[in-house]
């Protein structure tokens, strides 16, 4: 079967999260893997979202490599699609449908990699549920359940990175080697409530009012972390002239946020690489459901993004600073990430990366966002995003991901089948 036939297979499992229900796809998975003669074996929290993970044996020359991915897919409520999104359709080169990008297209090579690789040492595949959703019954499940599946493993190979990207002319590969740190914040803002017929000025509404205003107009302090320079410096390589002289100012704190402010559409996408980030989600107030009632009491969930190597209490500090007084902070649900980053195998994935495209220029990526990789990072394991494709100049990979049409080049999923088969192989330890 290839990658694009495997694609569209999983394409047609309806995994939307919530309720996931990946049973089906995790035993076509099975099945499929099962019938290359590759041990498998289900565990589960909760039978309807069971998660996988195959054994390929190698020759044990080189300790244990983990891939992993997941089968679940987030929601097509409320989007206009002009193909179906659950047919797995392949229509002029593409093949289209909820998951393309994130992330069965990437199943679908690691899973054609598993099936041709010849590795030096053991190869293990990790297939997940509930990645969307918070990972509980799925990556934090096997970590916190199972560890000793993952024995001996230092590194692994998982979403996102190895996508191309046009940038000045050139085209990249950034190759995820970091990830942000989810902290959700709360915050409390209180004021004088009373009658909705009487006129009420500077209360807990009015100290919303001004929160919001706050984060929608200013930045939390610059950070220039080791994930982010290496990056950055990175990508300064690779476009030589102006575009490299105002990269290599990003690196100076002083100066990070008015170079990002020159760099359009390039530094709205690198500003969240360099700060800590919230944005405000829910917010609940009210008098009690009634409209006639001022509220003494507003809250507001956040969802705050942290660099590697920083904190929550950090984070609270600057948004304390940023947001004044009378504004009750606090934070829960912290996941913390890796602190450090360990590019033992970035080289060997670079590459395989510039033997597939000559033209091509691997960098180092921070990515802002989590991934399953948070829960392995427990374990020691460093994860590196990589499910390379190729795309055409001017698809906006990131705007595609959750969005309606989410498709992918099918040329691209060979492309990545056989990237990821390479490195399996390569790696050394």
């Amino acid at each position: 079967m290839t990658p694009v036939e495997l694609l569209q297979r999983l394409l047609r499992f309806q995994t939307v999260n919530p309720p996931g229900a990946e049973r089906a796809a995790i035993e076509f998975l099975r099945d499929h893997l099962a019938g290359h003669g590759i041990e498998v074996q289900v565990l589960a929290t909760d039978p309807e979202r069971p998660n996988l993970v195959a054994r390929l044996a190698g020759r044990g020359e080189a300790p244990p490599l983990l891939l992993h991915g997941h089968a679940d897919v987030v929601t097509v409520a409320g989007q206009k699609w002009t193909r179906p999104p659950f047919e797995g359709l392949l229509e002029d080169g593409w093949v289209w449908g909820r998951g393309a990008l994130d992330m069965k297209g990437g199943l679908a090579m690691m899973v054609t990699a598993l099936t041709r690789a010849r590795p030096a040492g053991d190869v293990l595949l990790a297939v997940v549920s509930d990645e969307e959703a918070g990972g509980v019954a799925g990556s934090r499940f096997l970590v916190e359940r199972h560890p000793g599946l993952f024995a001996g493993v230092r590194h692994a190979l998982g979403e996102f990175g190895g996508f191309s990207l046009e940038v000045a002319g050139r085209r990249l590969y950034p190759v995820m080697v970091a990830e942000k740190q989810c902290c959700r914040v709360t915050a409390v803002l209180r004021g004088p409530g009373g009658h909705g017929a009487l006129r009420h000025t500077g209360g807990a509404m009015a100290r919303l009012a001004r929160l919001l205003r706050t984060l929608d107009r200013r930045r939390l302090p610059a950070h220039v972390t080791e994930p982010a320079r290496l990056m950055v410096e990175g990508m300064a390589a690779a476009l030589p002239g102006a575009p490299e002289l105002l990269l290599r100012r990003l690196l100076r704190p002083r100066l990070t946020d008015r170079v990002l402010d020159l760099m359009g559409s390039t530094g709205r996408t690198l500003d969240p690489l360099l700060h800590n980030t919230v944005n405000a989600t829910m917010v609940r107030g009210g008098g009690g459901g009634q409209l006639n009632v001022v509220p003494a009491e507003v809250t507001v969930q956040m969802d705050g993004r942290i660099l590697p190597g920083l904190g929550p209490e950090l984070l609270l500090t600057e948004l304390r600073d940023l947001v004044g007084p009378g504004v009750e902070l606090s934070y829960d649900q912290y996941d913390a990430g890796r602190s450090e980053v360990d590019m033992t195998m970035f080289e060997n994935l670079a590459g395989v990366l510039r033997e597939s495209d000559a033209d091509g220029h691997p960098v180092p990526y921070l990515l802002p966002a989590v991934t399953d990789g948070r829960f392995l990072g427990r374990l020691g394991i460093q994860t590196y995003g990589f499910t390379p494709m190729r795309l055409p100049a001017g698809m906006d990979f990131a705007a595609t991901i959750h969005a309606a049409d989410e498709r992918i080049p099918a040329a691209a999923l060979e492309f990545g089948a056989d990237a990821i088969r390479r490195a399996v192989e390569r790696y050394r330890g």
